[in-house]
């Protein structure tokens, strides 16, 4: 039989573990953001002070498109090659791990493509409207941790694209682990032929918001099956952050 001092000893004990997880969960529950309510994109930069620069922020993503000046760009240079189909759907959208290999060169810097994503609908505007999905590539500079993200429109058409086949056939419903499906994907495929853009300099448009962005926004848009945009906004259908000012930011458009 346990002495009363052994009782009490283990009662406190176990009210200091129940008191230390009650913390974790409020401190996780915290930290939770999402597109509606309470933690919806009006009060990311109060959930945390990581995610002030949600609120705070002078070089915000995204925008809206519109009287832009034209300049003659440099041009991406896309060395994009195949990759596993490494899909999956982490509680926010559904993304896409690619192989090491793949980059872009801007301005005489590589980046290298880490992932792609989807928003429904666009995340960018043109002239306010918005497309009904965007697709985001995500490169990072290996020197400095700077990233160049190239957005592209995804409008509907009349057929499906067979480039995308892949990732449409395969949306997964749940959060859940990255896992390789179907055949290799051509991710050179997944761009339009045409690849003049828009660029300026913002941040991510998610959580914490960093000013880290060199956006590249291609200025002709890929088109989907109505199926296939149906089969992604089933599954999200409203993770798209609203249009941020441009302020004193230089909103330039490629000519070519």
């Amino acid at each position: 039989m346990k002495s009363p001092r052994y009782s009490n000893l283990f009662g406190m004990l176990l009210c200091v573990i129940a008191l230390t997880a009650l913390l974790l969960n409020t401190l996780a529950d915290d930290l939770h953001w999402g597109y509606s309510g309470d933690a919806g994109p009006e009060y990311w930069g109060a959930l945390s002070p990581d995610y002030a620069l949600c609120a705070d922020g002078s070089a915000q993503s995204p925008i809206d498109i519109r009287d832009a000046s034209v300049l003659d760009l440099v041009d991406i240079e896309f060395r994009y090659s195949e990759s596993a189909n490494t899909i999956f759907n982490n509680g926010h959208t559904i993304q896409v791990n690619v192989d090491p290999g793949s980059a872009i060169v801007y301005n005489g810097i590589r980046y290298d493509l880490l992932q792609f994503h989807f928003h429904a609908p666009s995340e960018h505007t043109i002239d306010g409207m918005p497309a009904p999905l965007e697709i985001h590539f995500v490169h990072q500079d290996a020197n400095s941790g700077n990233l160049a993200v190239v957005g592209i429109l995804l409008t509907a058409g009349e057929s499906d694209n067979a480039a995308y086949a892949g990732v449409f056939d395969h949306l997964p419903a749940h959060a859940g682990e990255p896992e390789a499906k179907g055949e290799p994907l051509s991710l050179a495929a997944l761009l339009p032929q045409a690849r003049s853009y828009y660029t300026y300099q913002g941040s991510l448009t998610t959580p914490p918001c960093s000013e880290i962005v060199r956006w590249l926004l291609l200025d002709k848009p890929v088109e989907l099956a109505a199926q296939q945009i149906a089969a992604f906004t089933a599954i999200y259908d409203g993770n798209a952050r609203p249009t941020q000012p441009l302020g004193a930011r230089d909103l330039l458009q490629d000519s070519a």
